[in-house]
């Protein structure tokens, strides 16, 4: 297998937060034509935005928690030439997880779904985590 093949999940990581950040654009843009957004008040306080701004800032902030975590891991596989079918499907799952949350997180912001793929992606990094010291043992 191509190790290089983890990297993969990973530009797609980085596009969801990307993709986070044209939205905000655009949410922000929507937010100061159409609403009365204080922008003295905005510039010191990000809560000052509406809901609907503050749903896909909450997410950008989000992507640079446990995904922080997932880009080391995949440099940890690559570096020590552990990728494996399972890494790269574990990686894959997580990489879907995000996206699910992400939606989710800038749509309904459903809680109780959201919170159930955040854990669902998080678990699926702890296995990672385990493999990845599985094969710092063997090396």
């Amino acid at each position: 297998m191509h190790s290089n093949l983890i990297f993969w999940p990973v530009l797609v990581q980085i596009l969801i937060t990307i993709a986070g950040f044209l939205l905000l654009g655009v949410r922000k843009a929507k937010a100061l034509k159409t609403d009365n957004v204080d922008m003295e008040k905005t510039s010191l306080d990000n809560d000052a935005w509406p809901d609907y701004v503050l749903m896909v800032s909450n997410n950008i902030r989000n992507q640079f928690q446990v995904p922080v975590l997932f880009y080391v891991l995949c440099f940890i596989f690559y570096s020590i030439n552990a990728v494996s079918t399972t890494v790269l499907y574990l990686a894959w799952a997580f990489v879907l997880s995000r996206v699910v949350h992400a939606y989710i997180h800038m749509s309904s912001n459903y809680v109780p779904a959201r919170f159930r793929v955040f854990i669902l992606g998080f678990l699926i990094m702890l296995v990672m985590v385990i493999f990845a010291a599985l094969a710092l043992l063997k090396t």
